[in-house]
């Protein structure tokens, strides 16, 4: 074998070799999970190739198709609603190949012509509703556009999942008319808000001014009831208490002299001298206006001299110590009555708070309004001991009868003088 047929046959097996490879290469092959082929020789369809290793004759042509959920958008177009408002809309579709020949065969490009039935049916629907709806309606919208689509993409065997509208944008004129109306539909809300607030603040207001000139004039009431009261006691203990001096100085004048008179009449004219007055005048004749009414009183200028009396006869002239002074109250006895006290301002209280809520009731009941909620009278406080209120009546009792020892016979005044 000569060196040219040697090389003839060395080119001949690479060319073999090379064919070899290459039909092996278009017999096998390998498809994803999520892919089918779609097998096809001398212009006739063969079969399916499902996901793996497949061997097909290297005449065969082999078309892949995507199974999985694919996402198209529509493109951005503007679309004249029924009010004829010019509008901006797009779109995005979910589909997904359900039979992938349909899909190969019974439409050039499934992807454009989803896409383009979407748009037109996009501008249908939105032609056939008003600016209003498409703004708030968007889930109707979304609904027919996918029946519509998924009803008319069957034959190709594509299925519509969703469709969802991305951006509803009206043009400037319809937006910034939009925008006006808005802002004066807000107005409009804002003052009929601003109106109501004010309406219950006026309520509230001369509610809680009611409930409060109510209280006040109940106070006013009880505090008058109580200073009368308190006065009405201090009268009657400030003329008790004169009366016993009155006769605790009549008690003590009845030892009294001319000599005794003489002191305290120097004493007086002293106390005179010690006054705030800076001129003291006496009448020229003050002795002689003295001395003749003596005379025509019967009195002498001379006071005759007599025995001191005892303390029998003093108490039975004037009487006993403890008919003199009066009964004295003890602690127990002015307890109780600042506790009856207590409680007759409780139930005073007690009565006017319940008119108060009475009165209240009576009322008109304004719908729509909270009712303020009743407060509760402060608890009574008790006054202190020395408040003229803490003895209010603390009237005292009569005198007590005169123990057997005591004389029964009433006091009787002094004698008067002699020559009277």
């Amino acid at each position: 074998m000569d060196a040219a047929t040697a090389t003839l046959i060395t080119v001949g097996l690479f060319f073999f070799f090379l064919i070899l490879i290459v039909l092996l290469y278009r017999a096998i092959y390998t498809l994803q999970p999520y892919q089918n082929g779609i097998q096809t020789l001398y212009g006739s369809y063969k079969r399916i190739l499902n996901p793996g290793f497949n061997v097909v004759s290297p005449l065969s042509t082999v078309m892949k198709i995507d199974l999985r959920t694919q996402v198209l958008e529509v493109p951005r177009q503007e679309v004249i609603t029924k009010d004829n408002s010019p509008t901006n809309v797009d779109a995005i579709i979910y589909i997904k190949v359900v039979d992938a020949p349909k899909a190969i065969f019974q439409v050039q490009d499934y992807h454009v012509a989803t896409v383009a039935l979407a748009q037109t049916t996009l501008r249908s629907i939105i032609g056939d509703m008003e600016l209003d709806e498409v703004l708030y309606n968007r889930e109707r919208i979304n609904t027919r556009l996918r029946d519509i689509l998924d009803e008319a993409t069957d034959k190709w065997g594509v299925r519509v999942d969703a469709v969802e509208i991305k951006e509803v944008d009206p043009v400037g004129p319809v937006k910034a008319a939009m925008e006006e109306q808005t802002s004066a539909e807000r107005q409009r809300r804002a003052a009929v808000l601003r109106a109501d607030g004010e309406k219950r603040s006026a309520i509230l207001v001369a509610e809680g001014n009611k409930r409060s000139r109510i209280l006040q004039a109940e106070g006013v009431r009880q505090s008058q009831i109580l200073e009368a009261e308190g006065a009405r006691v201090a009268t009657i203990l400030e003329a008790q208490g004169e009366a016993q001096r009155l006769r605790i100085l009549a008690l003590g004048a009845g030892v009294l002299d001319s000599k005794a008179l003489t002191v305290l009449s120097l004493d007086t004219v002293s106390n005179l001298g010690n006054g705030q007055a800076t001129k003291i005048l006496f009448p020229f004749e003050f002795s002689r206006i003295v001395e003749g009414a003596a005379e025509y009183l019967g009195a002498g200028r001379q006071v005759p001299d007599r025995p001191l009396n005892s303390l029998s006869e003093l108490e039975h002239q004037v009487g006993t110590m403890d008919e003199i002074l009066g009964p004295i109250p003890k602690q127990d006895e002015l307890m109780s009555e600042i506790r009856s006290i207590e409680e007759e301002i409780k139930a005073e209280t007690d009565e006017s708070t319940a008119m108060a809520v009475g009165a209240k009731s009576k009322d008109s009941t304004i719908p729509g309004l909270p009712q303020p909620d009743v407060v509760a009278p402060p608890p009574p406080v008790s006054p202190p001991a020395g408040h003229p209120g803490a003895a209010a009546h603390l009237v005292p009792p009569p005198p007590p009868p005169a123990s057997p020892g005591a004389p029964t016979t009433p006091a009787r005044r002094p004698p008067p003088p002699e020559g009277a």
